[in-house]
């Protein structure tokens, strides 16, 4: 018998009967009548040739061709049957999408994933992470972390907190003063946008009173996150945000030995305003805004 003209109504009526050994229990299952139930065996009999229950008073039993047939069906339809819930379930969990930059996810909102599944266990994060502006209107994303002043046209934006920049250094280099900065290489990374405000190294010798190191050497990139490994290696001093190398300092990888500490921009939370937020994208923002609110206690 080829695939195209497999009886699959009446296989399926053999499979209920079988593992319920009854037509009439059979018939309650599929919602028809036992007369239904008889008719579509009695078909599926002929078309095959083969005699596949015994009937009796109040019961029927295999015969030794429904035997045979029995478990294969039963365990072709378990399989459909779990195949299908867990494709339905996926589709149907609830999903939020986060557009950040790069640094930004993995430093910050990363490390934070398992406090997020331990409170909303039922929503799935989408992480976005990308230095270019994504347009909200246009892109898929429910919520962005932009970073800088603002304002945002076409978005709701609400400050998470500002971004506080520190000298950095791996403790074996033995960093302790500002005098120790003409020793080692300073660590630098470029601004998308140069902004006086920017928490440069000129800033921060500025606001320090203190020159800069004629001699010093240093190491460039162009991604913050770059930097702060570079750090964490050993291979000089890094001006970056205390917010991304919180697990950092927090391992001894990474020491603030001195201060000034200077402000970064702000980072906001920003969502479409011609999408009203869902439930699930709401409590997203709230966790967000209490994950900001711990940041933002020094």
């Amino acid at each position: 018998m080829q695939r195209r003209s497999l009886p699959l109504s009446g296989l399926r009526v053999f499979e209920a009967a079988a593992r319920l050994g009854s037509f009439k229990a059979a018939a309650q299952e599929l919602a028809v009548t036992p007369t239904a139930v008889s008719h579509q065996i009695r078909a599926l009999e002929a078309q095959t040739g083969l005699a596949l229950f015994e009937r009796h008073v109040r019961r029927v039993s295999l015969t030794e061709a429904g035997v045979q047939l029995y478990p294969v069906l039963r365990d072709g339809f378990d399989a459909f049957e779990a195949t299908l819930a867990r494709l339905t379930h996926a589709r149907t969990r609830m999903q939020v999408t986060i557009s950040a930059t790069n640094a930004f996810t993995v430093k910050w909102l990363v490390p934070r994933m398992a406090d997020f599944r331990s409170r909303h266990p039922g929503i799935d994060l989408q992480l976005q992470a990308s230095d270019e502006v994504v347009d909200l209107r246009s892109a898929a994303v429910d919520i962005a972390i932009r970073y800088g002043r603002g304002p945002y046209p076409g978005l709701v934006a609400r400050p998470l907190f500002t971004d506080r920049f520190a000298p950095v250094a791996n403790p074996r280099l033995g960093v302790e003063s500002p005098d120790d900065l003409a020793r080692v290489p300073l660590i630098r990374f470029d601004w998308k946008r140069p902004q006086a405000e920017n928490p440069t190294w000129e800033r921060w010798f500025r606001i320090a009173r203190r020159r800069e190191p004629r001699q010093a050497s240093e190491l460039r990139f162009s991604d913050e996150g770059h930097a702060i490994q570079a750090a964490v290696a050993g291979h000089g001093v890094a001006l970056v945000s205390l917010a991304l190398i919180a697990e950092e300092l927090e391992a001894g990888h990474l020491v603030q030995p001195f201060g000034p500490v200077i402000s970064g921009h702000t980072y906001h939370l920003a969502k479409p305003a011609d999408r009203p937020p869902s439930p699930p994208v709401r409590a997203v923002a709230d966790w967000l805004e209490t994950q900001a609110g711990l940041e933002a206690t020094p």
